[in-house]
């Protein structure tokens, strides 16, 4: 009996779905023009997540350590502060790879050189650059090193200065930025999945109205409501489907076209390799929200017509 009411459930569901051609258009419009907005989210998502990540290799913190500190206290820094959960990369320039890399930086300006020259010894300290896990921890560290008690041999502290002050403010922001983001596309998510459940639940409030001599016969027959509703449900899981199909398709084609065409202005962002290395997760995710958006705002049409 299950078996056959199911099958009857699914046929009255396709036979609605060809039946109300214009509702059903209406319905799979209204479905297609969400999940192009959901999906929009996630590939705008997606950019922003890498221009974030681009922006985070530049922020960091550095350590300078005193001229005369010595190698082997600076890699005991080096080794505590690997140990940190925090830390995701250290990396060290010595007093003579400073110098380098300070001559390389002012080759074009004569008057600094002559006047380093002058000093005939080596004014710059070594240092260490380090890059948290997540921008939010740098402040962790930054304590860390305040309460590092390491002296160089005429009992001062080895590091001369950390520059975590200066990008703080850099570092907060940051941090705010990529709070916010998230928060923006959750929301933004949810408000276009509640408009389109609501646009496409008075749709289909129109196709359950169009078929209510057949409703009311079913009910004097003893059709239980989970009867009435069922093909209903099924038709508007058929919309979601339709639409799911579309959008991937469509988006296949936009990114490609979209990348060959604007790649300059995502800086150096590939859309389309994004959108086919996380296809198997977007297309779960468009037709799982697909099928939901059509159940739901069906289930929904059906039971509040069935309570009038």
């Amino acid at each position: 009996m299950f078996w056959t009411n199911t099958k009857r459930v699914l046929v009255s569901g396709f036979q609605n779905f060809f039946r109300n051609g214009f509702v059903t258009l209406s319905s799979i419009l209204i479905m297609t023009i969400t999940l192009f907005i959901i999906c929009s989210l996630i590939l705008l998502g997606g950019f922003f997540n890498y221009s974030l990540n681009q922006i985070k290799e530049k922020v960091d913190i550095n350590v300078y350590f005193v001229t005369n500190a010595d190698e082997s206290n600076i890699l005991t820094v080096q080794k505590s502060l690997e140990a940190l959960p925090e830390v995701d990369s250290i990396t060290y320039v010595s007093r003579d790879q400073a110098l380098n890399d300070f001559k390389d930086k002012h080759k074009g300006d004569e008057l600094t050189l002559q006047a380093l020259d002058e000093l005939g010894d080596n004014p710059l300290g070594a240092s260490l650059n380090i890059k948290a896990k997540d921008p939010s921890q740098y402040a962790g560290i930054a304590e860390f090193l305040k309460g590092n008690t390491l002296l160089s041999k005429n009992g001062t502290s080895i590091i001369d200065k950390v520059n975590y002050a200066q990008n703080k403010v850099v570092i907060d922001k940051f941090t705010n930025i990529v709070g916010s983001a998230n928060a923006l596309g959750i929301t933004l998510a949810i408000i276009f999945v509640l408009i389109s459940i609501i646009i496409t639940l008075n749709t289909i409030r129109l196709t359950i109205f169009m078929a209510k001599d057949e409703i009311a016969v079913m009910r004097l027959v003893g059709a239980s409501s989970k009867y009435i509703k069922g093909p209903f449900i099924v038709s508007g899981i058929l919309c979601g489907i339709i639409s799911a199909i579309i959008i991937i398709l469509s988006f296949a084609v936009v990114t490609f076209w979209i990348n060959n065409s604007y790649s300059l202005y995502f800086s150096g962002f590939n859309i389309f390799d994004y959108y086919i290395s996380n296809f198997v997760w977007i297309f779960f995710a468009i037709f799982g929200l697909a099928i939901a958006l059509g159940a739901v705002a069906s289930y929904l049409a059906a039971h509040r017509y069935l309570r009038e």
